[in-house]
């Protein structure tokens, strides 16, 4: 047993600018599965949305929010992420992130869904260099202790002395070592990311298993919005283990969506045409495939000059090159890929889950910005003010949350037999097949039917299996991996029309009437 003051489980742009300031008035411990960068944080490519432009306002940016979130915004969440939005924005420079400039201003670009120029970006790999900024910060401080190659496991749940379950810590493996630690804390923060590998195709970096939604949502803390899932219009095509993304921020200099004839087909479906938010972009596409039996679509970028290309967009020009295909003189052959989770553990505009004493933000936290769908670059701006506004918050009531003499009891992996590797494997393909095929872009009854019910099969198989194993990462993968499927399934059986990113064919279109709200679950 180990202990510190708090808890971060996630290495991302949340869990790391909340380690930087939480480490101003406590100790802090950032668990990590993998290296210190791996995060969707560092393959964010667009950027960051926020008001800097003197033709801009936060009236236009909450108006664009709320439009592509299809109504299920939460106006006091929208209005806290636009206005505090460019005051985070000077934060990161302050610690030494370092954004694209035209001469002393920020450079903005402008992105799908957007109605001005407002993307703060740093080229096209802004968030690896906003990792870089905050990885920097966090070695500076001497309260914040990093753990990499470390896996949460469960969260610790006590009775409070009001008689309330809290969070007080986490159990975390080692899977060098297959030991499970129970870390006591006085607070703990989930900032793990979001669940792209339960889909066949995601632009997710591998340890984007749901982890943080299905531990918050096993220890008792409310879920909400699952069954909206984002899918990025434009990943390369054909995908290796993880799909490269081609930024939003490519159309929005003008590229165009065409079929594998020539035929441009986007204004069929949008006055925005190829700038139309991401759910109407990936429908289409995936309609356009369907209708024409092509595998994929392409992105036409000759309408943006070989210079503005060369200096806007050299990591997807040197990835696209080194895999063949060369942006400057041929289309980019392009699928929708999983993305985005704007759904997640429900919490309040302070980063406060249902569970008292656990905390969430970024892709993990479902804080209502996003509504039915992310307008595009809102997510690293959600997941820094929110992670700021939860530090502010945990400063006030870290005194009313003691540091457990004991960890709860706690059940867990620890018996000895491994599980062959060859049958974990086939579980998570499956998982990810049904995920894909069943409950993707396009959905109906039958399909959500069938894809719990076979999923179901396998998350009995696998407790079973749980019960009696010797603990290992990709055990614990697989079992996030289970649940957080179980919970997208479940959330788009009880949202019985079409809205946002959730579009089912048995229930086309919106019912303000009963579903003009929130998908809560909870266990």
């Amino acid at each position: 047993m180990t202990s510190t003051e708090v808890l971060v489980i996630g290495s991302g742009i949340a869990g790391l600018s909340f380690a930087i300031k939480a480490a101003r008035f406590a100790d802090v411990v950032v668990v990590t599965k993998k290296e210190r960068p791996e995060s969707s944080t560092n393959y964010a490519q667009g950027g960051i949305a926020a008001v800097f432009s003197p033709d801009d306002s936060y009236a236009l940016h909450v108006e664009d929010t709320f439009v592509a979130g299809a109504g299920l915004c939460h106006p006091d969440a929208v209005e806290t992420l636009v206005r505090e939005g460019p005051e985070r924005v000077r934060e990161l420079i302050a610690f030494g992130v370092e954004f694209t400039r035209e001469g002393e201003d920020l450079s903005l670009g402008r992105e799908g869904g957007h109605s001005r120029r407002r993307i703060v970006r740093s080229d096209d790999l802004t968030g690896r260099e906003i990792e870089r900024g905050l990885l920097a910060a966090v070695a500076a401080s001497p309260r914040i202790h990093v753990l990499e190659d470390h896996a949460a496991v469960d969260l610790l749940v006590e009775e409070g002395a009001d008689g309330r379950p809290r969070c007080c810590g986490a159990l975390v493996l080692d899977p060098e070592t297959g030991r499970i630690t129970p870390f006591l804390a006085r607070a703990v923060l989930l900032a793990t990311g979001g669940c792209g590998q339960v889909y066949r195709h995601t632009t997710n970096p591998g340890i984007a298993t749901g982890d943080g939604v299905a531990m918050a949502y096993r220890a008792g803390a409310r879920v909400a919005n699952m069954e909206f899932v984002q899918f990025h219009p434009t990943a390369l095509y054909p995908a290796r283990e993880r799909t490269l993304l081609i930024s939003e921020a490519v159309r929005g200099e003008g590229a165009e969506l065409r079929r594998l004839d020539g035929t441009a087909f986007m204004a069929g479906y949008h006055p925005l045409g190829s700038l139309a938010p991401r759910d109407v972009v990936a429908r289409a596409i995936d309609r356009e495939m369907k209708r024409t039996g092509d595998p994929y679509v392409h992105l036409d970028c000759s309408g943006i000059p070989e210079e503005e290309i060369r200096a806007r967009f050299p990591n997807i020009l040197r990835e696209t090159a080194e895999r063949g295909i060369d942006m400057l003189s041929r289309p980019l052959p392009v699928v929708p890929a999983a993305h985005y989770l704007c759904g997640g553990v429900l919490t309040d505009t302070h980063g406060r889950t249902s569970l008292r004493g656990l905390y969430a933000a970024g892709e993990t936290a479902c804080t209502g910005v996003h509504g039915a769908n992310r307008l595009a670059s809102n997510s690293l701006l959600e997941a820094v003010v929110f992670a700021h506004r939860a530090s502010v918050r945990l400063r006030e009531e870290l005194g009313g949350l003691p540091l457990p003499s004991a960890a709860p009891a706690w059940q867990g992996p620890s018996g000895t037999h491994e599980p062959e590797g060859v049958l974990l494997v086939h579980d998570r393909e499956e998982i990810r097949s049904l995920m894909w095929d069943l409950v993707g872009i396009v959905r109906s009854d039958e399909r959500l039917e069938f894809a719990e019910a076979r999923i179901r099969q396998i998350a009995a198989q696998n407790e079973i299996v749980w019960a009696s194993a010797k603990p290992s990462a990709d055990l614990v993968e697989l079992r996030n991996m289970v649940e957080t499927a179980l919970l997208v399934v479940r959330c788009a059986r009880l949202r019985r029309e079409s809205r946002g990113l959730h579009y089912n064919v048995d229930h086309p279109y919106r019912d303000n009437e009963h579903f003009l709200r929130d998908t809560v679950v909870g266990r």
